[in-house]
């Protein structure tokens, strides 16, 4: 808080004999009203009677409480007799208060401020309970935006549809309908002074609006269409008077599942071309929308459903900016509402420099660093894109994203929230927050809980803690450390009915947890992404040789201060060269020690916990299984580390030294499944193919600990085999079978191509020597590759068309580059539907060697009986052939490395 002054006279009047309060406000403005509507409501509890008016009484002996909205006619009326300076009262959302005799001014900046005004004298009667007699005080948001997003999406795809495919139904969301639902939510956003409502989805327009040239696109009944209709407004309108902007968020581009078996497309085809159908179509749902929702504001997100970034470009300048504008003249209005523009998987400042000659109210938004909460010192070249956003002539959102890691354990930990914030400011330099559930996104509006009853529990109210520490940061990330300590010592006493070290003692568990998925995430994860579920632990496959399982490019270098990886910290050790940054060694100390302290701490709190206590247990479970995490997951490093000195040593006594810490791992995510068994219904809430990492999320499997029990098992029953191979070995190595060629299929191609080749060594793959074939992995001898000329799909992609009798798996070799000229593989964290069909995996790495190009990874794609079809973006990419996709297929590391190159050592664990 910013004070003026602030004068308790006798500290609080509790007007024994004057029991009337009233408060003057222009019924005419929504937020004032439902600010005053509020204030009453406390009052009349602490025993007031309340007499609203729109005209200060000239005399009178109870209490006056004027709100309005500097500048306005009400204002100026109502104040004409105070002596307020409002000069300094200039900021978005700003308010002052202030006491002259009897009466209490609230005055804000606009109607929000003066609705933000109410809100805090509110607050401070609830605290001291009691009206103050003399308050004197401004404040103002450093944030212009603060908001918090909800996804209308659900944990599996629905039947016969796509990624992000869910149209606004009591069936698919029931909680959508529930006004009751809503004005709870709102109310607990403008209590913590938020101003902006995202609800996420993929094409929601053909759930919102009807098109006369497109009758047949929208996706639900007659009835459920007015159910949306009513909800919608019911859900703007509450927002309205809570100072609260709703913003629809789309995906491009995505149509309706009843305009494309119209049309017979694909609802999504992330590689097909932009056409006009799909243009127009878009530009007049868009049109539709701003017609009928007017106060609605756009979320746009380009990447993942459109491939290029010149049609990313062409799409936002010719068929979104066009469709708001189109339907602003429809209204004949010449303002411009806001549009934000997601950046993921597109160049957000070159699209902003195609844009802004054409709409200026455009903001733009990108992920903090990632879909996980990893550190308050970001940096790399994500942080470069955040500069460059911010640098533009535009407001920049920070949107804090999914939160993979964090899941679904509760988590807040307000010192390390607030450096984030503060980051977000200095580093990044933007000035606005988009925040996700802390939990359970696709799963909205329930927590992971399992609790006794069978019943739900919200996680509006299991996170409150996640809620307010964001919003409260965003609004003045400057608050001094020590009386942060003392406001949250007084917040949690409040909550669990315990002494100030009680309090203290449940912050300081939070606390020491806040850091423990963040600092492992940062120095051994693939990814910051939802493709990797971290509390369920990772597979020493994935410690050892991260490279087969696709490492996110920057990932490292955006998320966490500079440091060591495992590999590279092992090679140090062994050359005894010098260290340098964060280390490993250090992060598996840090976060045992922090579970440590964690545990000790909600332990000592619990005697004192008097209200809540049900919750309380809950929390405590949480501290004990982030304990339980850290040091299963610390013991798994002692493990890689050893196995990477191994590599280096050739001393299978290495290996024996790493067998315990193996074993000891196994105990501990035996302790973490005894915890969550009866505690968690999954870890996440995304339950879907996307999900790969420790392991594949298929079919709604592998989301609980005890799922994932079995699989640790195996892979320490598979360490002792290959240790004791290893000892029974003559020359210390093992004779592996050596593996047998894939059994391939015959289809029928129907579409045009320049042939096929043998895949053996010596074939020329695009007729050039240095496409020559040198090693090739056994599994693949047998296929017949399809060949394509290498300027063609560094041009226009490649596209197959073939049919099939049984199902096929096309076998497909991407070059391990990051050069432009080489097509990338599939990326979860930019593609959603890059393993629609199962192509998200490396199957064999390292598995063929060409004269003088890159190595090759292959990636399967199965096919289902039919006409099928590939279409895969620009770059060179071998296209292998087909198997049969019911054989089993062995994943694995085949090796062919280049020169000076080290072998990858995870056999070990297969």
């Amino acid at each position: 808080m910013k004070y003026l002054s602030l004068l308790f006279l006798g500290l609080y009047a509790t007007f024994a004999t004057a029991q009337n309060i009233t408060i003057v406000r222009d019924a005419n403005a929504p937020r004032a009203t439902f600010g005053a509507e509020k204030l009453s409501e406390i009052a009349t509890t602490k025993g007031f009677k309340v007499v609203f008016t729109d005209k200060t009484p000239k005399k009178s002996k109870d209490k006056v409480i004027v709100i309005g909205e500097k500048g306005t006619d009400f204002w100026k009326q109502n104040s004409k007799n105070a002596k307020i300076d409002d000069s300094q009262l200039t900021k978005k959302e700003g308010f002052q208060i202030c006491t002259q005799k009897n009466i209490i001014y609230i005055e804000g900046t606009d109607a929000t401020g003066a609705l933000y005004g109410t809100m805090e004298l509110i607050d401070r009667i609830k605290s001291a309970g009691e009206i103050p007699s003399e308050i004197n005080i401004e404040d103002s948001p450093e944030m212009v935006l603060r908001g918090a997003c909800i996804g209308m999406q659900k944990p599996v795809y629905l039947p016969g549809r796509d990624v992000y495919e869910y149209p606004y139904t009591p069936e698919t969301f029931p909680w959508f309908y529930d006004k009751k639902l809503w004005t709870k939510y709102l109310d607990m956003m403008v209590e913590n002074r938020m101003n902006s409502l995202y609800l996420w989805n993929g094409h929601p327009f053909a759930s919102l609006v009807k098109l006369k040239d497109y009758p047949f696109a929208v996706e639900v009944s007659d009835e459920d269409f007015k159910k949306n209709e009513e909800i919608y407004k019911y859900l703007t309108v509450e927002a309205n008077k809570r100072g609260i902007w709703v913003i629809q968020m789309f995906y491009n581009i995505i149509v309706s599942k009843p305009f494309a078996e119209h049309y017979d497309i694909k609802t999504q085809d992330r590689s097909r071309p932009i056409t006009p159908l799909l243009s127009d179509y878009t530009r007049k749902s868009i049109s539709a929308f701003i017609e009928k929702y007017p106060n609605v504001g756009l979320l746009v997100c380009l990447g993942e459903a459109i491939n290029t970034v010149d049609d990313d470009v062409e799409w936002f300048t010719k068929t979104i900016i066009p469709g708001v504008q189109d339907g602003l003249k429809a209204l004949g209005r010449t303002d411009e509402p806001p549009i934000i523009l997601r950046s993921h998987d597109t160049d957000g400042p070159l699209v902003m420099e195609k844009s802004l000659p054409l709409y200026k109210n455009l903001y733009t938004e990108s992920k903090y660093t990632g879909e996980s909460l990893t550190t308050y010192t970001p940096g790399g070249p994500w942080g470069e894109t955040h500069k460059q956003l911010s640098a533009l002539k535009s407001i920049h959102i920070e949107n804090v994203h999914i939160l993979a890691n964090l899941e679904p354990f509760r988590y807040g930990s307000p010192d390390f929230i607030q450096k984030t914030v503060k980051a977000m400011h200095s580093v990044h330099g933007a000035n606005a927050l988009h925040l996700y559930p802390q939990a359970s996104y696709w799963d909205w509006p329930y927590s992971a809980d399992k609790l006794a009853d069978g019943k739900r529990l919200l996680e509006m109210d299991r996170d409150w803690i996640w809620y307010k520490a964001w919003a409260r940061y965003a609004w003045d990330s400057k608050r001094d450390r020590n009386e942060e300590i003392k406001y949250w010592d007084k917040d949690l006493a409040n909550k669990y009915g315990t002494d100030t070290e009680g309090a203290n003692n449940i912050l300081k568990a939070y606390e020491e947890t806040g850091e423990i998925a963040p600092k492992t995430l940062r120095r051994f994860g693939i990814t910051e992404g939802n493709r990797q579920t971290l509390l369920l632990g990772m597979f020493e496959s994935q410690l050892v040789n991260p490279s087969k399982w696709r490492v996110y490019p920057g990932f490292h270098e955006s998320c966490g201060p500079a440091g060591e990886l495992l590999l590279e910290y092992a090679k140090k050790e062994w050359n005894k060269q010098p260290h340098s940054g964060e280390l490993p060694t250090q992060i598996i100390a840090e976060i045992t020690e922090h579970g440590r302290l964690a545990v000790e701490a909600i332990d000592k709190a619990e005697a004192s916990v008097t209200k809540d206590k049900e919750e309380f247990l809950r929390l405590k479970n949480d501290v004990h299984c982030y304990k339980a995490f850290a040091d299963f997951f610390s013991e798994k490093v002692k493990t890689a580390l050893l196995v990477l000195r191994y590599s280096y040593s050739n001393d299978i006594s290495d290996l024996d030294k790493a067998l315990p810490h193996l074993e000891k791992s196994i105990e501990y995510y035996e302790k973490l499944v005894n915890l969550t068994k009866d505690h968690y219904l999954y870890a996440n809430s995304m339950q879907t193919a996307q999900r790969r990492i420790p392991i594949g999320g298929d079919d709604g499997n592998n989301k609980t600990w005890a799922e994932l029990l079995p699989h640790y098992e195996r892979e320490l029953a598979n360490f002792k085999r290959n240790l004791d191979l290893l000892k029974s070995s003559k020359d210390g190595k093992v004779v592996t079978k050596e593996s047998k060629p894939w059994k391939t299929a015959e289809v029928t191609l129907l579409s045009e191509s320049k042939g096929t080749y043998a895949v053996k060594n010596g074939t020329k793959v695009y007729g050039t020597p240095i496409s020559e074939l040198t090693k090739i992995a056994p599994e693949l001898q047998n296929l017949k590759g399809i060949a394509f000329d290498e300027a063609s799909q560094n041009e226009n992609g490649t596209h197959l068309k073939f049919k099939n009798t049984k199902a096929v798996k096309l076998v497909v070799g991407y070059f391990n580059s990051d050069q432009k000229r080489f097509l990338f593989p599939p990326s979860l964290e930019t593609d959603a539907s890059g393993n629609a069909h199962g192509q998200a995996e490396v199957i064999l790495a390292s598995a063929m060697n060409l004269k003088e190009l890159p190595r090759i990874n292959i990636h399967t794609y199965t096919f289902q009986p039919g006409e099928n079809k590939l279409d895969l973006g620009k770059g060179r990419v071998l296209i292998l052939g087909f198997i049969d996709a019911n054989q089993t297929v062995t994943t694995r590391d085949v090796g062919y490395i280049d020169e000076g190159e080290k072998g990858a050592i995870d056999w070990l664990f297969y």
